[in-house]
């Protein structure tokens, strides 16, 4: 198969430099492409502003700043030639067809014999666009539509065309998911694809039902965010965060593309948003739009003032306890039976949603698989359409949807297709998902790359049962699939870390040792940890029950060691959040393998605390194995700014960087595949004569010297009022744990000395008024406070 190692991206704007930047997250060689600069000697000038523009966009597109060296600016006057060297390029310009096809044309006679070519189009055709190119090419070019920001949106929509090679397309599948860390649906070639053929037409019955319904945008919000399993940006602060002036293009294409779609009249641009439009604003990118901020206060958009006011209309109590029934089956029949607006309005948005998918879905998408991971990967819903529908009750809301629009109460009289009413459940069953083009079942792919998912985003029709279970309790499964590898997953709420699970642990490496080749920690679902079980400590500081409470942070030392110097290796497989405790487990793992966004760091100053589970020993540990002819300040000094200001890697290449992660450890780009690597990782250390290390004994501290130049430091933030008086008094004590305490510098000391005076200074900082307020209010709004 193909190998690909040099990419060429068209276009630097918006979306062609954070696909650029992707790549060179995944260590490609990258050479970004924008027109030649009218002034000056530096012809790539637009293309190198663009590269340059990454370090500031948010959420950041590149996963370590080191990303950008592999990215090379380009122009068209004097760089086509470097195309031939490439394996794949990725056209990302502007949606104007006949842009796109004057591009095709200017770069053909520069693509090697085997270069694949792609276009990022968000809908125009890729039939369209490969007609316009010579025969030879055609087998070669396919569209790949990235969503935005392409670092973090989980889709990419393959469409092949009439002539596109299977096998490339099944090749570029393969990358796009192992490399690239995304979630592959091939696509249709119809207007808008996919994702924003469902995502869009979702958006615009909304913004119908609104107005039909007299209700406001913030009410409409708090209706449309996490209530009903989507992003707390909801409908109208995601067209902000879109741009009003990219959402009424979508709008006016679909309008142009689909004269004939039964929804047309919904494909308008209403006149509130184009009078926005034509005012300058234009969502968050011009800081006003539908919302806008002045000082502290939120403001929306009220049609019937023609002006702004507070935001803060919320969802009705009677709505809000429909939303809280049981099963998706009650809530939808509570919702339909309502008379109260708000509940009206979202039956009108789900029925119509379902309507339109039911009748598009032959014509966009082989599977209704397919079009529900669109909407999940592409727009971030916990559930997709059809698994909503089903989970719903699928011939009873088609029987409702069928009433209304007998009752003329649906914009399209279109009925509902006949396979609807023909499938039982629903479209998703234990043996594939629907085709109504093919009229069965279809299971997943069987791609070989799939192999590397042993547990793939599951469908609501798919239960794992995740291997053999060795021993289960309420806190912890060990389990195994017969490999020799056993996996260790916690069952608490965000698997935080409570007495049981520290228990647990320690059977785990027991048995793991006894009946297995290496063990495996892993969760089912992000995030790997938050940490320790705050409620927990809390009670028992206010019960004053401190030698219980010191007696679990103890136990909490002797886990992380006990997986440090474990007979078998142990391999920690992060994903997600990894905080606290979850941070230290992993520290003290011989081997680590990360998903890429995975985020991990010592946040107990967060809650007035201080790592206490090994993590300043081991920091300490790592201190010492620097040179003795290297001045370790610097080091040190990084080290106690980490963790004294709660620094948390945004990536788990930056955590390497950082040193949460070692330079061994491997870090793969797509979350599902993170198992079946951090498998093969232990089974090698086992097959490879696995030797524990031996406790160390020797590590030299920094003692008085670094702790007075650290607490030098924490006197001038103090004296700039960056911290507070009680931020000063654990930063203090963190500066004193990993310089090893109050000896010379230079001086040795062992893991037991250093344990020692964690817990020491975290018992003392519980008990503190100060830290059991900040623990409280973490608890209560689940964000830090400083006091």
């Amino acid at each position: 198969m193909k190998s690909i190692r040099k990419v060429a991206v068209l276009g630097a704007g918006v979306m062609g430099a954070q696909i650029a930047a992707h790549m060179a997250n995944a260590g490609l060689e990258t050479l970004l492409f924008e027109l030649p600069a009218n002034e000056g000697t530096d012809k790539s000038a637009a293309a190198r502003k663009a590269v340059a523009g990454l370090k500031k966009l948010k959420p950041p597109p590149l996963a370590h700043p080191a990303a950008l060296r592999h990215i090379e600016p380009a122009n068209y006057e004097e760089h086509l030639p470097a195309l031939a060297d490439c394996d794949l390029v990725i056209e990302a310009i502007a949606e104007k067809m006949e842009w796109k096809l004057d591009l095709f044309h200017k770069i053909t006679p520069h693509l090697g014999e085997g270069t694949w070519l792609a276009s990022n189009t968000s809908g125009l055709s890729i039939q369209k666009m490969a007609d316009a190119l010579p025969d030879d090419l055609q087998a070669r070019f396919c569209g790949v539509h990235f969503f935005n920001p392409p670092r973090y949106m989980h889709l990419v929509e393959l469409i092949p065309t009439q002539k596109t090679d299977p096998t490339m397309l099944d090749a570029l599948e393969t990358f796009l998911t192992t490399r690239m860390g995304k979630g592959i649906v091939r696509a249709k070639d119809t207007p808008n694809f996919i994702g924003n053929r469902i995502g869009v037409f979702s958006i615009l019955a909304t913004m119908h039902h609104t107005a039909r319904f007299g209700l406001s945008f913030d009410e409409v919000d708090a209706l449309t965010g996490t209530r009903i399993g989507r992003p707390k940006s909801a409908t109208y602060r995601t067209a902000d965060v879109v741009g009003l002036d990219t959402m009424a293009h979508v709008i006016h294409t679909m309008s142009a593309t689909l004269p004939d779609d039964p929804w047309h009249d919904y494909f308008q641009v209403p006149g509130w948003l184009q009078k926005l439009i034509d005012a300058g604003a234009l969502g968050q990118k011009t800081r006003c739009g539908i919302y806008r901020k002045q000082g502290k206060t939120i403001e929306v958009l009220d049609l019937e003032k023609g002006d702004y006011r507070p935001s803060g209309k919320g969802v009705a109590d009677e709505v809000k306890a429909m939303l809280k029934l049981d099963t998706p089956a009650e809530q939808m029949a509570a919702l339909r039976a309502s008379d109260h607006p708000q509940a009206q309005f979202l039956w009108a948005c789900f029925r119509d949603l379902f309507h339109y998918c039911a009748c598009q879905l032959e014509a966009i998408a082989d599977t209704a698989r397919d079009l529900d991971f669109a909407i999940r990967w592409g727009y971030g819903w916990k559930l997709g359409p059809f698994e909503l529908w089903q989970a719903a009750g699928w011939k009873t809301v088609a029987g409702w949807i069928g009433e209304d629009i007998e009752a003329g109460k649906t914009m399209a009289a279109t009925p509902l297709p006949d396979w609807v009413m023909a499938l039982e459940h629903g479209p998703h069953a234990p043996d594939g998902s629907y085709s109504p083009a093919r009229q069965q079942f279809i299971d997943r792919s069987s791609l070989p790359v799939y192999r590397r998912q042993p547990y793939p985003d599951p469908l609501i029709s798919e239960r794992y049962s995740y291997g053999e279970t060795v021993f289960e309790n309420d806190a912890v499964r060990l389990w195994h699939e017969g490999d020799g590898a056993a996996v260790l997953s916690f069952k608490t709420k965000m698997h935080t870390i409570s007495r049981e699970v520290l228990d647990s642990i320690h059977q785990a490496v027991n048995v793991a040792e006894q009946d297995f080749k290496t063990l495996i920690l892993w969760q089912t679902e992000e995030p790997f940890s938050a940490g320790a079980d705050l409620s927990g400590a809390l009670a028992a500081l206010q019960a004053g029950e401190i030698e219980a409470f010191t007696d679990m942070v103890d136990r909490f030392q002797q886990t992380s060691q006990r997986l440090r110097y474990s007979s078998i290796p142990v391999v920690s497989a992060p994903r997600g959040l990894a905080l606290g405790g979850g941070c230290e487990f992993t520290m003290h793992c011989d081997r680590v393998v990360a998903a890429l966004e995975t985020y991990i760091g010592l946040v107990e100053v967060g809650v007035g605390l201080l790592p206490a589970g090994g993590g300043l020993k081991e920091i300490a540990r790592r201190l010492s194995a620097l040179p003795e002819n290297v001045d370790p300040f610097p080091f040190l000094q990084r080290w106690f700014e980490t963790v004294a200001m709660g620094k948390v890697a945004g990536s788990a290449l930056e955590a390497i960087d950082l040193g949460f992660l070692g330079a061994c450890s491997k870090v793969v780009f797509h979350p599902h595949e993170v198992l079946h690597v951090a498998r093969q990782q232990g089974l090698f250390l086992a097959e490879a004569g696995y030797t524990p290390p031996l406790p160390d004994r020797h590590i030299r501290v920094a003692g008085k010297t670094g702790i007075a130049n650290l607490k030098l430091v924490l006197v001038n933030m103090l004296e700039g009022h960056f911290i507070s008086e009680h931020d000063f008094e654990i930063g203090s004590r963190i500066a004193e744990v990993i310089c090893g305490g109050e000896v010379e510098a230079g001086e040795r000391v062992d893991e037991t000395w250093l344990l020692d005076l964690e817990r020491k200074h975290f018992v003392e900082l519980a008990q503190m008024p100060k830290t059991q307020e900040r623990i409280a209010h973490m608890l209560k709004t689940g964000k830090p406070l400083r006091n």
